[in-house]
């Protein structure tokens, strides 16, 4: 059910229309006796969830008890993040998400539903698992908001991957990654209907009756004239209407069609953003379906230090290194530790050109050994 929609390619919320519109909605879905926030984290800050998490704390006060943000594989905020992207909210309310531990299993989406969407590629089960404070915490509303954005894993962004992959299991995170990477990220970037949101639409369906009511509060941030970001939609509901509505403004909003295919791009990572590869390689993803054949990549990545933000990840990413998807498909199945992560398998063929352009990396804390070791130029 939908509860408050507004949005447009040229339409400007303000913060005072986003907390006006959440309260509209929060006001018709009735008290509620103790609520859990699940928000992006700080690698999200755009998004505007930050003060959307914000406003609902002013509106429930005590009744929101803990905030819970969809870390997935990131490393957790630091108190300086917290400040910077939730003002005011206590750091007592803070809880960590451990993607490998402390998770509920509500049950599984069968191998024979993931070969058919996947054309017979893939035929393992699915496990739809989440933090044990959404089933364990004893909350009667779920709060997740967040951005509705051109993805390389889901299509687009947000609404049930807040859930099942933000605070999901180590399994579930692996798994869609990879089939993500098996059906292809041109097949699915920008696309909300794509095999990996068919397994989370699966998940919510079958499994989704053991949650708390879950109000999904999707934004859409465009730019104006000046190159200012600016809400161009807010679209809140408990359903997945929500998401339909945000995702086809996104759509408009948040892609760019070039006459021809780009030579040279350059792509700036803000420091405060992006320290790792696996973060800051969105500048191959956003950039992969528009590169000419032959060309440059460049990325000025200042803050980037390390590969993966887990230190399991970037040990694999050090090891096998951004090849293209037929290197790192045998690499999967000649090495049991590439075979056991199928995540970092996925970023990895992501994080590719396919051999098509070259990608070179500029960055604050990365030395030129361990730059092309991975294959990118330095």
């Amino acid at each position: 059910m939908m509860y408050f929609e507004r949005g447009g390619e040229n339409e400007v919320l303000t913060d005072d229309d986003m907390r006006a519109g959440l309260e509209e909605a929060l006001d018709k879905i009735g008290k509620r006796k103790k609520v859990l926030a699940v928000p992006p984290d700080i690698t999200r800050f755009h998004s505007k969830a930050g003060d959307l998490t914000r406003f609902a704390f002013d509106y429930y006060g005590e009744v929101l008890t803990d905030i819970l943000p969809a870390l997935g594989t990131h490393v957790p905020m630091t108190p300086e993040e917290m400040d910077k992207m939730f003002p005011g909210i206590p750091h007592g309310l803070f809880r960590e998400h451990k993607w490998r531990s402390e998770l509920a299993t509500l049950g599984f989406v069968p191998g024979s539903f993931i070969s058919e969407i996947s054309g017979g590629r893939l035929d393992y089960d699915w496990p739809a698992q989440v933090n044990t404070l959404l089933t364990e915490g004893g909350f009667d509303l779920i709060f997740s908001p967040g951005q509705v954005v051109p993805h390389e894993v889901i299509g687009m962004a947000n609404h049930s991957k807040n859930i099942f992959v933000g605070v999901g299991g180590e399994g579930g995170i692996h798994k869609s990654h990879f089939l993500a990477a098996v059906h292809g990220m041109e097949r699915i970037m920008g696309r909300a209907e794509n095999p990996v949101r068919q397994v989370l639409d699966y998940a919510v369906r079958e499994f989704g009756g053991e949650l708390p009511q879950i109000l999904y509060a999707q934004t859409v941030i465009g730019t104006d004239e000046s190159g200012a970001l600016v809400v161009r939609g807010l679209f809140i509901g408990d359903g997945r209407v929500c998401f339909e509505k945000a995702s086809a403004l996104a759509l408009k909003v948040n892609f760019t069609m070039v006459e021809k295919p780009i030579k040279k791009c350059v792509v700036y990572l803000d420091p405060e953003e992006f320290r790792s590869t696996w973060l800051g390689n969105k500048s191959v993803y956003r950039t992969r379906m528009a590169m000419a054949d032959g060309g440059e990549l460049i990325v000025l990545a200042p803050g980037v230090k390390e590969f993966g933000e887990d230190g399991e990840i970037d040990k694999l990413i050090r090891k096998y290194g951004y090849f293209g998807t037929p290197k790192t498909l045998a690499s999967v199945k000649e090495n049991e530790d590439l075979e056991a992560n199928l995540s970092a398998a996925a970023h990895l063929i992501h994080g590719s050109s396919e051999g098509r352009f070259s990608i070179t990396y500029a960055p604050g804390f990365l030395s030129r050994e361990e730059v092309e070791g991975v294959g990118f130029g330095y």
